[in-house]
Protein backbone atom coordinates (compact mmCIF):
# COMPACT_ATOMS: atom_id res chain seq x y z
CA UNK A 1 0.00 0.00 0.00
CA UNK A 2 2.80 2.42 0.91
CA UNK A 3 4.52 1.83 -2.44
CA UNK A 4 1.25 2.54 -4.25
CA UNK A 5 0.78 5.80 -2.33
CA UNK A 6 4.37 6.84 -3.14
CA UNK A 7 3.76 6.05 -6.82
CA UNK A 8 0.53 8.10 -6.81
CA UNK A 9 2.37 11.00 -5.13
CA UNK A 10 5.12 10.90 -7.77
CA UNK A 11 2.50 10.91 -10.52
CA UNK A 12 1.00 13.96 -8.84
CA UNK A 13 4.41 15.66 -8.82
CA UNK A 14 4.74 15.06 -12.57
CA UNK A 15 1.32 16.53 -13.26
CA UNK A 16 2.12 19.38 -10.88
CA UNK A 17 5.17 20.18 -12.98
CA UNK A 18 2.91 20.35 -16.03
CA UNK A 19 0.47 22.57 -14.13
CA UNK A 20 3.34 24.98 -13.48
CA UNK A 21 3.81 25.29 -17.23
CA UNK A 22 0.06 25.75 -17.76
CA UNK A 23 -0.19 28.42 -15.04
CA UNK A 24 2.77 30.47 -16.22
CA UNK A 25 2.21 30.28 -19.97
CA UNK A 26 -1.54 30.74 -19.98
CA UNK A 27 -1.25 33.69 -17.61
CA UNK A 28 1.11 35.31 -20.12
CA UNK A 29 -0.92 34.52 -23.21
CA UNK A 30 1.10 31.48 -24.28
CA UNK A 31 0.32 27.84 -24.94
CA UNK A 32 1.38 25.11 -22.48
CA UNK A 33 2.37 22.98 -25.47
CA UNK A 34 4.63 25.55 -27.13
CA UNK A 35 8.06 23.99 -26.70
CA UNK A 36 10.49 23.23 -23.90
CA UNK A 37 10.55 24.99 -20.53
CA UNK A 38 12.75 28.04 -20.08
CA UNK A 39 13.96 30.08 -17.13
CA UNK A 40 11.50 33.00 -16.85
CA UNK A 41 14.39 35.32 -15.89
CA UNK A 42 17.26 34.51 -18.27
CA UNK A 43 15.10 32.77 -20.92
CA UNK A 44 17.58 29.90 -21.22
CA UNK A 45 16.05 26.58 -22.26
CA UNK A 46 16.18 24.12 -19.39
CA UNK A 47 17.75 20.69 -19.74
CA UNK A 48 15.47 17.80 -18.80
CA UNK A 49 17.42 17.01 -15.63
CA UNK A 50 16.71 20.52 -14.36
CA UNK A 51 12.98 19.81 -14.65
CA UNK A 52 12.65 16.86 -12.29
CA UNK A 53 9.78 17.74 -9.90
CA UNK A 54 10.94 18.77 -6.41
CA UNK A 55 14.34 17.07 -6.79
CA UNK A 56 15.75 19.61 -9.25
CA UNK A 57 14.74 22.49 -6.97
CA UNK A 58 16.55 20.87 -4.03
CA UNK A 59 19.56 19.88 -6.15
CA UNK A 60 19.93 23.43 -7.54
CA UNK A 61 19.32 24.89 -4.06
CA UNK A 62 16.51 27.02 -5.40
CA UNK A 63 18.56 28.78 -8.09
CA UNK A 64 18.64 28.66 -11.88
CA UNK A 65 21.53 26.55 -13.20
CA UNK A 66 22.33 29.20 -15.84
CA UNK A 67 21.72 32.68 -14.41
CA UNK A 68 21.83 31.59 -10.73
CA UNK A 69 18.84 33.74 -9.85
CA UNK A 70 16.33 32.46 -7.34
CA UNK A 71 13.64 30.06 -8.52
CA UNK A 72 10.21 30.95 -7.16
CA UNK A 73 9.08 28.71 -4.33
CA UNK A 74 5.73 28.42 -6.10
CA UNK A 75 7.12 25.79 -8.50
CA UNK A 76 7.91 23.09 -5.90
CA UNK A 77 4.89 24.20 -3.86
CA UNK A 78 2.45 23.58 -6.74
CA UNK A 79 4.14 20.26 -7.50
CA UNK A 80 3.81 19.20 -3.86
CA UNK A 81 0.18 20.37 -3.68
CA UNK A 82 -0.68 18.35 -6.77
CA UNK A 83 1.07 15.33 -5.28
CA UNK A 84 -1.01 15.71 -2.12
CA UNK A 85 -4.16 16.11 -4.25
CA UNK A 86 -3.41 12.81 -6.01
CA UNK A 87 -2.81 11.01 -2.72
CA UNK A 88 -5.99 12.43 -1.17
CA UNK A 89 -7.92 11.43 -4.29
CA UNK A 90 -6.57 7.89 -4.11
CA UNK A 91 -6.99 7.37 -0.35
CA UNK A 92 -10.21 9.32 0.30
CA UNK A 93 -11.65 11.00 -2.77
CA UNK A 94 -11.75 7.91 -4.98
CA UNK A 95 -14.50 6.48 -2.77
CA UNK A 96 -16.02 9.84 -1.81
CA UNK A 97 -16.73 10.71 -5.46
CA UNK A 98 -17.57 7.21 -6.66
CA UNK A 99 -20.79 6.05 -8.27
CA UNK A 100 -21.75 2.40 -8.46
CA UNK A 101 -22.01 0.84 -11.89
CA UNK A 102 -19.90 0.78 -15.02
CA UNK A 103 -18.63 3.02 -16.57
CA UNK A 104 -19.30 5.67 -13.90
CA UNK A 105 -17.38 3.85 -11.17
CA UNK A 106 -14.29 4.77 -13.22
CA UNK A 107 -15.43 7.97 -14.96
CA UNK A 108 -16.51 9.88 -11.87
CA UNK A 109 -13.27 9.59 -9.82
CA UNK A 110 -11.18 10.48 -12.90
CA UNK A 111 -13.51 13.40 -13.66
CA UNK A 112 -13.09 14.87 -10.17
CA UNK A 113 -9.32 14.43 -10.28
CA UNK A 114 -9.15 16.39 -13.55
CA UNK A 115 -11.52 19.01 -12.16
CA UNK A 116 -9.30 19.30 -9.08
CA UNK A 117 -6.25 20.02 -11.24
CA UNK A 118 -8.10 22.60 -13.34
CA UNK A 119 -9.39 24.35 -10.21
CA UNK A 120 -5.87 24.36 -8.75
CA UNK A 121 -4.61 25.99 -11.96
CA UNK A 122 -7.37 28.63 -11.77
CA UNK A 123 -6.63 29.22 -8.08
CA UNK A 124 -2.93 29.82 -8.70
CA UNK A 125 -3.24 31.91 -11.89
CA UNK A 126 -5.58 34.35 -10.18
CA UNK A 127 -3.58 34.37 -6.94
CA UNK A 128 -0.23 34.93 -8.66
CA UNK A 129 -1.16 36.99 -11.72
CA UNK A 130 -4.69 38.27 -10.97
CA UNK A 131 -6.08 36.73 -14.14
CA UNK A 132 -8.20 33.68 -14.92
CA UNK A 133 -7.53 32.58 -18.51
CA UNK A 134 -10.73 32.17 -20.50
CA UNK A 135 -9.52 28.81 -21.80
CA UNK A 136 -9.33 27.40 -18.24
CA UNK A 137 -12.85 28.64 -17.50
CA UNK A 138 -14.07 27.13 -20.77
CA UNK A 139 -12.37 23.81 -19.99
CA UNK A 140 -13.94 23.65 -16.52
CA UNK A 141 -17.36 24.60 -17.90
CA UNK A 142 -17.15 21.99 -20.68
CA UNK A 143 -16.12 19.25 -18.26
CA UNK A 144 -18.95 20.12 -15.86
CA UNK A 145 -21.56 20.38 -18.62
CA UNK A 146 -20.71 17.06 -20.29
CA UNK A 147 -20.51 15.40 -16.88
CA UNK A 148 -23.95 16.64 -15.85
CA UNK A 149 -25.47 15.74 -19.22
CA UNK A 150 -23.89 12.27 -18.99
CA UNK A 151 -25.31 11.69 -15.53
CA UNK A 152 -28.74 12.81 -16.71
CA UNK A 153 -28.56 10.65 -19.84
CA UNK A 154 -27.73 7.55 -17.79
CA UNK A 155 -30.58 8.28 -15.40
CA UNK A 156 -28.24 8.85 -12.45
CA UNK A 157 -29.28 12.49 -12.08
CA UNK A 158 -32.77 13.87 -12.54
CA UNK A 159 -33.49 16.29 -15.37
CA UNK A 160 -34.76 18.88 -12.88
CA UNK A 161 -31.42 18.70 -11.03
CA UNK A 162 -29.63 19.50 -14.30
CA UNK A 163 -32.00 22.43 -14.78
CA UNK A 164 -31.31 23.74 -11.27
CA UNK A 165 -27.55 23.30 -11.75
CA UNK A 166 -27.68 25.38 -14.95
CA UNK A 167 -29.87 27.95 -13.22
CA UNK A 168 -27.42 28.08 -10.30
CA UNK A 169 -24.57 28.94 -12.66
CA UNK A 170 -26.59 31.54 -14.52
CA UNK A 171 -27.78 33.09 -11.25
CA UNK A 172 -24.25 33.35 -9.84
CA UNK A 173 -23.01 34.82 -13.13
CA UNK A 174 -25.77 37.45 -13.09
CA UNK A 175 -25.03 38.26 -9.44
CA UNK A 176 -21.36 38.94 -10.19
CA UNK A 177 -22.29 40.95 -13.28
CA UNK A 178 -24.73 43.07 -11.26
CA UNK A 179 -22.11 43.66 -8.54
CA UNK A 180 -19.57 44.64 -11.17
CA UNK A 181 -21.98 47.17 -12.69
CA UNK A 182 -22.88 48.60 -9.28
CA UNK A 183 -19.28 49.02 -8.14
CA UNK A 184 -18.43 50.55 -11.51
CA UNK A 185 -21.23 53.10 -11.12
CA UNK A 186 -20.64 53.88 -7.44
CA UNK A 187 -16.87 53.57 -6.99
CA UNK A 188 -15.72 53.78 -10.63
CA UNK A 189 -13.86 50.47 -10.26
CA UNK A 190 -14.54 46.89 -11.33
CA UNK A 191 -15.79 44.91 -8.32
CA UNK A 192 -15.35 41.66 -10.22
CA UNK A 193 -13.08 40.69 -13.05
CA UNK A 194 -14.44 39.02 -16.17
CA UNK A 195 -12.62 35.85 -15.13
CA UNK A 196 -14.77 35.60 -11.99
CA UNK A 197 -17.94 36.13 -14.03
CA UNK A 198 -16.95 33.51 -16.60
CA UNK A 199 -16.05 31.08 -13.81
CA UNK A 200 -19.53 31.24 -12.25
CA UNK A 201 -21.43 29.00 -14.74
CA UNK A 202 -18.93 26.16 -14.29
CA UNK A 203 -19.19 26.35 -10.50
CA UNK A 204 -22.98 26.30 -10.70
CA UNK A 205 -22.86 23.15 -12.84
CA UNK A 206 -20.38 21.45 -10.53
CA UNK A 207 -22.24 22.23 -7.32
CA UNK A 208 -25.87 22.46 -8.34
CA UNK A 209 -28.64 23.57 -6.01
CA UNK A 210 -28.47 24.20 -3.07
CA UNK A 211 -24.68 23.68 -2.66
CA UNK A 212 -24.02 26.81 -4.71
CA UNK A 213 -25.38 28.88 -1.80
CA UNK A 214 -22.89 27.81 0.92
CA UNK A 215 -20.09 27.95 -1.67
CA UNK A 216 -20.93 31.57 -2.52
CA UNK A 217 -21.33 32.55 1.13
CA UNK A 218 -18.02 30.92 2.08
CA UNK A 219 -16.24 32.64 -0.84
CA UNK A 220 -17.48 36.08 0.23
CA UNK A 221 -16.83 35.36 3.92
CA UNK A 222 -13.27 34.12 3.37
CA UNK A 223 -12.57 36.97 0.95
CA UNK A 224 -13.81 39.53 3.50
CA UNK A 225 -11.77 38.03 6.35
CA UNK A 226 -8.55 37.86 4.32
CA UNK A 227 -9.16 41.34 2.89
CA UNK A 228 -9.64 42.87 6.35
CA UNK A 229 -6.53 41.13 7.67
CA UNK A 230 -4.46 42.46 4.74
CA UNK A 231 -5.86 45.98 5.16
CA UNK A 232 -5.29 46.16 8.92
CA UNK A 233 -1.79 44.69 8.52
CA UNK A 234 -0.96 47.40 5.97
CA UNK A 235 -0.34 44.97 3.11
CA UNK A 236 -3.35 46.15 1.12
CA UNK A 237 -5.27 49.38 0.75
CA UNK A 238 -9.05 49.54 0.65
CA UNK A 239 -8.93 50.67 -2.98
CA UNK A 240 -6.66 47.81 -4.10
CA UNK A 241 -7.99 44.80 -5.98
CA UNK A 242 -8.02 41.40 -4.24
CA UNK A 243 -8.32 38.37 -6.54
CA UNK A 244 -11.61 36.64 -5.84
CA UNK A 245 -11.04 33.48 -7.87
CA UNK A 246 -9.09 31.67 -5.11
CA UNK A 247 -11.95 32.26 -2.65
CA UNK A 248 -14.49 30.98 -5.17
CA UNK A 249 -12.41 27.82 -5.59
CA UNK A 250 -12.03 27.39 -1.82
CA UNK A 251 -15.77 27.91 -1.31
CA UNK A 252 -16.51 25.38 -4.04
CA UNK A 253 -14.21 22.74 -2.53
CA UNK A 254 -15.65 23.22 0.95
CA UNK A 255 -19.20 23.04 -0.40
CA UNK A 256 -18.45 19.91 -2.44
CA UNK A 257 -17.25 18.21 0.73
CA UNK A 258 -19.64 19.61 3.32
CA UNK A 259 -22.15 21.78 1.44
CA UNK A 260 -25.07 19.44 2.18
CA UNK A 261 -24.36 19.46 5.90
CA UNK A 262 -23.89 23.24 5.93
CA UNK A 263 -27.21 23.74 4.14
CA UNK A 264 -29.05 21.38 6.50
CA UNK A 265 -27.49 23.14 9.50
CA UNK A 266 -28.65 26.48 8.14
CA UNK A 267 -32.21 25.25 7.56
CA UNK A 268 -32.25 23.76 11.06
CA UNK A 269 -31.01 27.06 12.45
CA UNK A 270 -33.89 28.92 10.77
CA UNK A 271 -36.44 26.51 12.19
Amino acid sequence: MLLVVIFIFVMGLVWGSFLNVVIFRMSHGGSPLSGRSICPKCKHQLAWFYNIPLLSFVWLMGRCAYCHKKISIRYPLIEALTGVLFVWWFVVGFNFFKLVGSPWSFIQPVFWLIVGMVMLAIFMTDLLYMVIPFSLNLLLFSLALFYRIGLTGFGIMRTEDLFWAILSGVGLCLLFLALQILTKLIKKVDGFGLGDIYLAPALGLLLGWPKILPATFLAFFLGAVVGLVLIFSGKKKLSQYLPFGPFLILGTVLSLLWGGQIWQWYLGFLV
